[in-house]
């Protein structure tokens, strides 16, 4: 990732949703940097990786004419944030200098079962690789000091960093070199084919709190915090001047931003919060504040959960 550290701020700078997310997906540090596989960024052997300000080029035109992008996503109906996710890399890597994308979403069947899927095969100048992409959003411990991924869970309580990871290098990456994936990957000519991870996310630390970073977290990873309902009271008066809001699921990538006449007002957030039943799913808020350009970007985010969260033993 050393190659983009120079566009770290470029999703910041988009205007259309769409390509912001896009940049983010490209440009954002991976949530470890100590994973149980090899992490390799799929974009490392582009011509963008060596010459970043073409990418960065390409974006901001993406950004004024983002009809083809707009296009792409159509086409998949299903919003789950990880599939969205797998469909931003899938645009770029058909597109990116130097690299060609020989198949995404490729399944691996025995006797007409189906044993699994490789998230993307490429071929670029260092070799074919099985990539697998995991976007991830983990929630540390309110007690314990957090050092041990298995105490980091998603935001809807079924799901848990170690297992994660476990199901990643025991299940998803050792499958392209299963003999039914080689019959595949040769029909493709893709042999030999390295296998590595790119997981990217946000990790939301307790308020009040001070856990530690999982073991092996990039000390680069964006963060964010968690707090139950019957703290956001304190919370709010305690957190700097902006306007809060809650945040759609589909816009949880990048940092959000809205025009100066469309961030929520105090009251309408009070609003919000009074219809919200105690037990309701986990909510991410975002904080806004003015850019002085104009715009209203994010400043700070946190999950919202129940006051009994985690809802069920993992």
């Amino acid at each position: 990732m050393q190659a983009f550290e120079s566009l770290t701020d470029l999703p910041r700078q988009l205007r259309h949703p769409g390509v912001r997310d896009l940049a983010w997906a490209l440009l954002s540090p991976p949530l470890l940097s100590q994973p149980p596989w090899r992490q390799r960024h799929p974009l490392s052997a582009s011509g963008w990786a060596s010459h970043p300000e073409r990418l960065a080029d390409w974006m901001r035109h993406l950004d004024r004419q983002p009809a083809p992008l707009e296009q792409w996503l159509a086409q998949g109906s299903n919003r789950r944030l990880g599939l969205y996710y797998e469909r931003l890399w899938q645009f770029a890597l058909d597109q990116a200098p130097d690299v060609e994308l020989l198949a995404a979403n490729l399944p691996i069947r025995i006797a007409g079962q189906t044993l699994g899927e490789l998230d993307l095969l490429l071929r670029d100048a260092e070799g074919v690789h099985h990539l697998e992409l995991a976007i991830k959003l983990y929630l540390g411990p309110r007690h314990g000091d957090g050092s041990n991924p298995s105490e980091w869970l998603g935001p809807g309580s079924h799901d848990r960093l170690d297992r994660k990871l476990e199901h990643l290098s025991q299940h998803q990456l050792p499958l392209s070199a299963s003999p039914e994936s080689r019959q595949v990957l040769d029909q493709l000519d893709a042999q030999p084919a390295s296998a590595e991870l790119w997981l990217g996310g946000y990790l939301f630390y307790p308020w009040p709190g001070n856990c530690t970073a999982p073991q092996g977290a990039n000390p680069s990873h964006l963060r964010g915090l968690w707090l139950r309902h019957n703290e956001l009271e304190d919370f709010l008066g305690q957190t700097a001047n902006g306007s809060w809001q809650p945040l759609p699921r589909q816009s949880w990538l990048a940092p959000a931003a809205c025009e100066a006449d469309e961030h929520w007002t105090a009251e309408r957030f009070g609003q919000w919060r009074e219809q919200l039943a105690p037990d309701s799913p986990a909510r991410l808020l975002v904080r806004l504040a003015p850019d002085g350009d104009g715009r209203w970007t994010e400043a700070e985010r946190a999950f919202l959960v129940s006051d009994r969260w985690p809802l069920a033993p993992l």
